[in-house]
């Protein structure tokens, strides 16, 4: 296969830039665009709901690369210029702008974007986090308020509730699940993660999902409703109710979009059109069926795994998926597949200590484990997730 004599990466996040460098260290020599829709050079986006928003990093500490090492890079970054359609036959991106950007191989890295609540962006002190600038409005907001209201249990709503304890506010977290990441972690973790959150003062409303927002009648958020009837009072809202695929720019495209951008076991969408990341929803040959993962870890295997394909060493992607979480002094670390009706049990440590590994089985069959302050001994249990999706299923 010939290397392409153009790549069009679009998206400048981690999965983005990632491609990016990793096309140049595999020795590719041709010439390498990254467009980007927000005007920051790639940055990282898991110190967002912690370090940034609690004022521990100045904002440019979350920068990926220096401006030195983007330079050495040897690519154009055009960044502040949304991608808005996207011609598969002749691997042409249109801009915001106008502009017209044309590649032998397209990568699309574009990610996602958070969910709103009707009628949220019409009133202040109501936020998403996804973007820097979204952790720096919200932190202005934060350190102005008293009153915090996390709208959804899962991670991100439950780091943000962490961090605002941190700050010092009257915090309150609130979903339609009975504890904190009960649908990332299943019943029994998610259960000692309630008592934590509870111990560090934050109050859990859960088990109720958001009806809507009040106002003080001057263009201000004042209270969240719930499903209950109950109205939380607030000062700060933070709606962290999950995340959609950015692919509306495709919609004309003619590619496959089913929760993401459909691809095959190697991340391809169409002849020379890839994706990557949070995006990219793509056949897992270990597991027989597409899967879509948004984490940090995967933003980073999977654009190497895509560079090396768009060079010709094209082979089924199928990580062991992993991601991590850290909220107040709790570090959890996840590796494999934890699905909520899988059986668990504590295989190192002490669960009332707080410091553990549990394992997750589905028929008999490991599929994840997690560790809660023991990393080491996590990542070496990976391997027993390892062994079971290699070893065939037997046939009926």
């Amino acid at each position: 296969m010939t290397a392409p004599d153009r790549v069009l990466v679009v998206g400048a996040s981690a999965s983005g830039l990632t491609t990016a460098e990793a096309l140049r260290r595999k020795g590719y020599t041709g010439a390498l665009t990254v467009l980007g829709d927000e005007p920051h050079v790639p940055y990282d986006r898991p110190p967002l709901s912690k370090q940034v928003l609690a004022g521990e990093w100045e904002p440019d500490r979350a920068a990926l690369r220096t401006e030195d090492v983007l330079s050495a890079l040897d690519a154009e970054f055009v960044l502040g210029d949304p991608a808005v359609a996207l011609d598969p036959a002749t691997r042409t991106v249109r801009t915001e702008s106008g502009r017209e950007l044309t590649a032998d191989a397209v990568v699309i890295a574009t990610g996602v974007r958070a969910r709103r609540l009707p009628g949220q962006d019409a009133l202040a002190g109501v936020h998403v986090l996804r973007t820097l600038d979204d952790a720096l409005a919200l932190r202005k907001d934060l350190l102005a308020g008293r009153r915090l209201v996390v709208a959804g249990e899962g991670v991100l709503g439950s780091e943000i509730a962490a961090t605002g304890r941190k700050l010092g506010l009257d915090v309150t977290l609130t979903g339609p699940l009975d504890a904190p990441m009960a649908l990332q972690v299943g019943p029994l973790v998610s259960g000692v993660l309630a008592e934590l959150h509870t111990e560090r003062g934050v109050r859990l409303r859960l088990g109720n999902g958001v009806t809507g927002l009040t106002d003080d009648g001057a263009g201000r958020v004042a209270g969240v409703r719930l499903g209950s009837g109950e109205t939380l009072p607030a000062d700060v809202v933070v709606v962290a109710i999950g995340a959609v695929p950015a692919t509306e720019w495709l919609a004309d495209s003619g590619l496959r979009l089913d929760n993401g951008v459909l691809c095959d076991a190697s991340c391809r969408a169409a002849d020379g059109i890839y994706a990557v990341g949070d995006v990219a929803r793509w056949r897992h040959e270990w597991l027989g069926r597409p899967v879509r993962l948004e984490n940090r870890t995967n933003a980073t295997e999977q654009a190497m795994a895509v560079a090396a394909a768009i060079l010709g060493d094209d082979r089924p992607y199928a990580p062991v998926p992993y991601f991590w979480t850290d909220q107040f002094d709790a570090k959890l670390q996840v590796h494999g597949f934890l699905p909520p009706e899988a059986e668990v049990d504590v295989v190192e440590g002490d669960l009332t200590a707080r410091r553990f590994v549990a394992r997750y089985r589905l028929d008999g069959v490991v599929t994840g484990v997690l560790g809660w302050n023991m990393p080491k001994q996590a990542r070496m249990r990976r391997q027993e997730i390892v062994d079971a999706f290699r070893t065939p299923t037997p046939t009926p």
